[in-house]
Formats: C-alpha cells, structure tokens, sequence
C-alpha cells in the first residue's frame, strides 16, 4: 500500500533538492517529528494526497480530533477500520480533555498514550505481562489466540491470567472484567508497529506538503498520470494553494 507514497516522496524530495541546490540537501528522514505546520495539515483535514489519510471519512474524522502528536496519528491509523471505529468518538473525546477512568491502575503506564483506550495488540501483551506475570512469549500466544479465536487455547488461558491477577493482588471480579475487555478487543487490535510505520509516510508526506507543496503536487499527479478521476482531485489544491498550472509544450 506505501509503495506508491514512497515513489511520490522519493520524486518530490528530487524536485526540491534540484530547485534548493543546497549543500544540505533535504532528506525526508530527518524531518523533525514536531513540526505544527505539518499537523496544520492533519487538523485541517487538508489530506489529499497525504498517506492513509484521504478519503472523505478520514477527513471528517481529522476535522472532529484535530491532531497535533505523532502518537495520536499512529492511533487514528489504526482505529479507522471496521471494528474499532466504534471506539473513534471515545477517543477524541478524552484526547480533548474528557474525563475516564481506568480499570486497573497498572493499566495506566499502558494505556496513556491512548486515553485510557486499548488500540494496539502490542497493547494486549503488556498488559498480559504486568497484570498476570506473563513472558513476552506466553502473552503473543495469548494475543494470537484471542485474535483468531482459538476457543480452547483461550478456555485455558483464561484460568492462567486470572492465577496470575491474583498473585498481583487484583480482585477476581476486576480481573475478570479486563479478561473479558482483552477478548473483546483483541479481535480487531491492530500492530502498533505497522501503524507507526504507515504513520511515518503519512507524516512525512503532510511535512512534504505544506513545505514544499509545488514538488509534492506535482510528484503526486505525475505518479496519478492515468488515473484521471485522482488526477483531477489535486485540482482543488492547486488553487488553494496558488499554483499555476502551466498546459503542456511541444518545444
């Protein structure tokens, strides 16, 4: 799905350094991961073209949550999907500020990042881990489970997670709950280490934009050259962004 986006960015990158022909060219990696501008982009639901995040319910999304971390694209990578769009309200409720509570106070170094909302399967295993004492390996097998279902596998862990909560001096009926929310949740959980990597591309083609808009338009159409219902789509962003189209030459 990315590759496209890397070939945009690859020849966007290109175009810059040959207009700036500076001794430090630009290199897209080293973009800093902090800058408002870029989140301009995001908040403003201003993403055509901009990875993972260009179709219209995405964009109504951005409107609502008006992101301005990293932390918080990643998330919405991952919660934009059938399953845990239900959870998308919630969060950016409490991302702006509304009040939660968690079910277990060891559940807050694990789930701040996200208010207080399981987003993640990497999520699942530590919580596994701090909870009920388990191995990074035993808590994968558990995530593995609980995502495909694997009703004896989870007919057996189930005993196991709640021995371990009792052993950490968590009552049963608490336990059981955050029991029951795992497997609920793991269903649908997405790799936190996929979304990041779809959320690097996502930022640094927002940073692309808004700094070097003319290069990344014109990256973007060329690579959308036969596709003319997304070629016209850039259209809108070339008059709000003041560009000039110039028409073809034949000299």
């Amino acid at each position: 799905m990315g590759l496209r986006n890397l070939t945009v960015i690859e020849d966007a990158v290109q175009n810059i350094n040959k207009r700036i022909k500076s001794e430090v060219p630009l290199n897209i990696s080293n973009v800093p991961l902090d800058d408002k501008d870029a989140y301009l982009v995001f908040a403003e639901a201003n993403t055509t073209a901009v990875f993972q995040f260009e179709s219209v319910g995405m964009k109504k999304m951005l409107k609502e949550a008006r992101p301005s971390k990293f932390e918080e694209i990643i998330a919405f990578v991952s919660l934009y999907r059938p399953g845990p769009m239900d959870l998308i309200p919630d969060f950016i409720h409490r991302m702006h500020g509304g009040e939660f509570e968690y079910l277990h106070p060891l559940l807050e170094g694990v789930l701040e990042p996200t208010y207080g909302i399981m987003v993640y399967q990497e999520q699942v295993m530590e919580i596994a881990q701090k909870m009920a004492g388990y191995s990074l390996g035993d808590a994968d097998l558990l995530r593995k489970a609980m995502g495909k279902k694997i009703k004896e596998v989870m007919d057996a862990e189930k005993p196991k997670f709640l021995e371990g909560a009792n052993n950490n001096g968590i009552e049963k009926k608490t336990a059981e709950g955050i029991w029951d929310l795992l497997a609920k949740f793991a269903n649908y959980g997405f790799n936190k280490s996929h979304a990041a990597a779809y959320a690097v591309l996502s930022y640094q083609t927002a940073f692309l934009k808004t700094h070097h808009t003319a290069e990344f338009i014109t990256a973007a159409m060329n690579n959308d050259i036969n596709n003319m219902e997304k070629f016209s789509s850039y259209f809108d962003d070339i008059n709000a962004f003041g560009l000039t189209m110039y028409p073809p030459c034949v000299n």
